[in-house]
Order: C-alpha cells, then sequence, then structure tokens
C-alpha cells in the first residue's frame, strides 16, 4: 500500500468508530467500486431508491448500477418538465431509500452538508426510511467548524462551476457570502447524531471523489 492510502485506511477507520458512536452505520471501502458494491448490498431489491445532486455516488457508478437493476428508481434528472422535477424530488422523500454524499465530514463523526434548494438535507433529516452517504476521504476534515467551511469555500464554488449560475463564486472561485437568488448555500444542515440508530448509513471510500 502507498503512504496515503495507509494513511486513508488508518484515518477513516478511526472516523467510522466515531461515526457509530453516533449511531450511524458506517464502514470504509478502499475503492469506490467497493463502496458501490457496498451500497447495492444495503439497498433491498424492488425497494424505491431516490438521489440528491451527488456526483460522488455517478462516478462511482452506482446510480447507473440501479438504473439497470430491479429497483423503483426516482430520478429527477429526466424529468421533462419542471413540474416533473418538482413531483420527483417530493416523491424522493418517501423513498425507501435516499443516496447523498456528504459536503464535510468531521474526524468525530458529524455530517455537514448545504443546500440551494433544501430537498437534499431535507431528505437527510426526515422522510425517507434510510439514507445512505457515500463519501471519499477528501471530504473529511478535522472539525465541524472545518468542515462547514469546506462545505461553503470549496464545494459549494466547485459545483457551481457544474450549474454556471448568477453568483460571485461562479466568477471568481471564491465564496462571497451572497444573497444572490441563484445562491446554493441557503442551507446548512450539522448531523450530529443519528436517530433512529442505523438510519444513516455512511461509507467512507479511500478515494478522492466528487466535490
Amino acid at each position: 500500500m502507498t503512504p496515503r492510502e495507509l494513511f486513508n485506511e488508518k484515518r477513516g477507520s478511526s472516523v467510522v468508530r466515531n461515526l457509530q458512536g453516533r449511531g450511524f452505520d458506517a464502514c470504509y471501502c478502499k475503492t469506490g467500486e467497493e463502496a458501490k458494491e457496498k451500497a447495492l448490498e444495503w439497498i433491498r431489491e424492488g425497494a424505491s431508491v431516490a438521489w440528491g445532486g451527488s456526483m460522488t455516488i455517478r462516478d462511482i457508478g452506482l446510480t447507473k448500477a440501479l438504473d439497470e437493476g430491479n429497483y423503483q428508481v426516482i430520478d429527477r434528472d429526466k424529468a421533462a418538465t419542471a413540474e416533473e422535477k418538482q413531483k420527483a424530488a417530493m416523491d424522493a422523500l418517501s423513498a425507501e431509500y435516499f443516496l447523498t454524499s456528504a459536503n464535510g465530514i468531521s474526524e468525530d463523526g458529524q455530517l455537514v452538508n448545504v443546500d440551494g434548494n433544501g430537498n437534499r438535507v431535507a431528505a437527510i433529516v426526515f422522510g425517507p426510511k434510510y439514507v445512505i452517504v457515500v463519501a471519499g476521504m477528501n471530504k473529511v476534515v478535522r472539525t465541524v467548524g472545518d468542515a462547514m467551511v469546506r462545505a461553503r469555500t470549496v464545494a459549494a464554488p466547485l459545483n457551481q462551476q457544474r450549474f454556471l449560475k448568477n453568483t460571485p463564486c461562479t466568477v471568481t472561485g471564491v465564496c462571497g457570502d451572497c444573497r444572490s437568488p441563484e445562491c446554493i448555500c441557503n442551507q446548512l444542515l450539522t448531523t450530529r447524531n443519528c436517530r433512529p440508530a442505523g438510519r444513516i448509513k455512511v461509507i467512507l471510500v479511500g478515494e478522492e471523489l466528487g466535490y
């Protein structure tokens, strides 16, 4: 193993223990492929499955596997109209499984997420029976405060390069603490503990994934 792989595995194992101590189901996978297979183990065949706008779950091939498998997929990106997209987002709140990543994870096992419309953080908080979080070790930082900073100054500006909305960080790459109508930093969620225990399942991956 390389020094980076050893570092990620040792640090990841510590974060997993801290997540478990807060009621999350959690595990560490070395690769995105392993993470995909673990997530599929957790998802009941035939179940309804939805996801937020996570690049991580797409990058590891999880959404493709679900589309091609025996699942009731709710995918708002396939909606033909704004009304259909809104309905899919609402339907996702009652799915059996909701898939997402995290914008930051503190070493002591807390999740931090920033959202524009709120549908993703709403699903994390309440609604779906299970939430599965897949996150690369690049999302792990020292403290909750660091995770907040990462969400606002790394994840959000990077995502705006995908969306190219009318915000300062789209132009500069730097958070402008804006109040733009197209701001994607409108809700900040810290998930300190998982209740009921085991509802949220976290897969840490020893690779750099997503934003």
